[in-house]
């Protein structure tokens, strides 16, 4: 077992953050899965808190692996309100989803999807403690390698990239179910092939899933440019208070918004809309940070935190208890906005990349 404090290295030696999985750690993946699932056992497979394309996308994509591999009696899950975001309910295998409250609480396997530390497992935690094995599958370099086995490649461009590798290593074949799962996972934490993540290899992968026959205009659209005119209005409002500060980030420039719970009531949204609220303020010319604080409690708010290249954002995130990538990260942060702002002023210097230039 794992405990809650982990025990990465404990099958194989645990890689540096920084590198991607060696050939031991893909062995040992193999291994633990062909040992640990069988039509008996009881399997859950958990992606971290307010789960977004990639996290659950490659978990429903990866359980539906393994049901091709016989695998019967399998739970997926997140940590929080069991609420999928209405972009992401026409996914396959979304009957497979559980509340976290049902979740098996000594499962024979656990896997993690997308999660860079424990502590974005919520309330499921413990299930690293109570599981006969874990296993962890990532691409943020962040990750902590809390798992018994952890697969985390920092260079992969999302979650899912990892999931197929492994699903192809198992010898299970892409299928229409599988392809979208993963389709949309690719494409979201891409930015539908538009940030720096994407590689040819990244294209060929999309090849792949397309050659199942999936439809990526009627993903896209689902996905992408589906949104209920209150949430325009709510983004109107939002976006008007943005403010836009030259000489932050060493005059790199910072820009940043606000929305609070009361914005959601008053205009009869549901907070996974905010998710999609970054696109809108990142592409401010005169910043290369942006920045969206959403309120998810009175003095509690998520981050998200964008750069354009000159600043390396994961280094704030982790600085206040957060993590990403050096293009894309978050945290919690506590307090009014304008306190967590000034928080984030304070570590944007340190966070310029030298090689960015002035």
């Amino acid at each position: 077992m794992t405990g809650a404090s982990g025990t990465a290295g404990s099958v194989v030696e645990a890689a540096p953050a920084d590198s991607g999985p060696s050939a031991g750690d893909w062995a040992a993946a193999e291994s633990l899965l062909r040992n640990n699932i069988s039509p008996e056992a009881r399997v859950l497979l958990v992606c971290h808190v307010n789960p977004d394309g990639d996290a659950l996308g490659s978990m429903l994509g990866f359980a539906l692996g393994l049901q091709r591999l016989g695998v019967r009696r399998m739970q997926a899950t997140f940590p929080g309100p069991p609420e999928v975001p209405v972009p992401l309910q026409g996914l396959p295998g979304l009957d497979l989803l559980v509340p976290a409250t049902e979740a098996y609480p000594a499962p024979d396997l656990v896997i993690c999807f997308d999660a860079a530390s424990e502590s974005r497992l919520g309330e499921l935690v413990d299930r690293l403690d109570t599981a006969g094995a874990s296993l962890v599958l990532d691409h943020h370099a962040s990750n902590t390698h809390f798992g018994e086995v952890n697969l985390v490649d920092p260079y992969a461009a999302a979650t899912s990239v990892v999931a197929e590798q492994l699903l192809t290593r198992l010898g299970v074949g892409l299928d229409a179910g599988i392809a979208e799962c993963l389709y949309v996972a690719l494409t979201t934490d891409t930015g539908s092939f538009r940030f720096e993540a994407t590689t040819p290899a990244v294209h060929q992968l999309a090849a792949r899933l397309l050659a199942t026959g999936i439809r990526p205009g009627d993903i896209s659209r689902r996905v992408f440019d589906t949104r209920p005119f209150g949430a325009v209005r709510l983004f109107g409002e939002v976006l008007g208070r943005a403010r836009l500060e030259p000489v932050a980030a060493g005059g790199r420039g910072l820009v940043w918004t606000w929305a609070t719970l009361d914005d959601l009531v008053r205009h009869d949204q549901r907070p996974y809309v905010l998710e999609a609220l970054i696109d809108s303020v990142r592409c401010t010319a005169e910043a290369d940070v942006s920045c969206v604080l959403k309120q998810a409690a009175p003095g509690e708010w998520a981050v998200s935190l964008r750069s354009k290249g000159a600043v390396d954002v994961s280094r704030v995130a982790l600085a206040l208890g957060g993590g990403g990538h050096r293009f894309a990260a978050g945290f919690t942060g506590r307090g009014t906005a304008e306190e967590v702002v000034d928080r984030i002023r304070g570590q944007l210097d340190a966070a310029v990349i030298p090689s960015a230039g002035s």
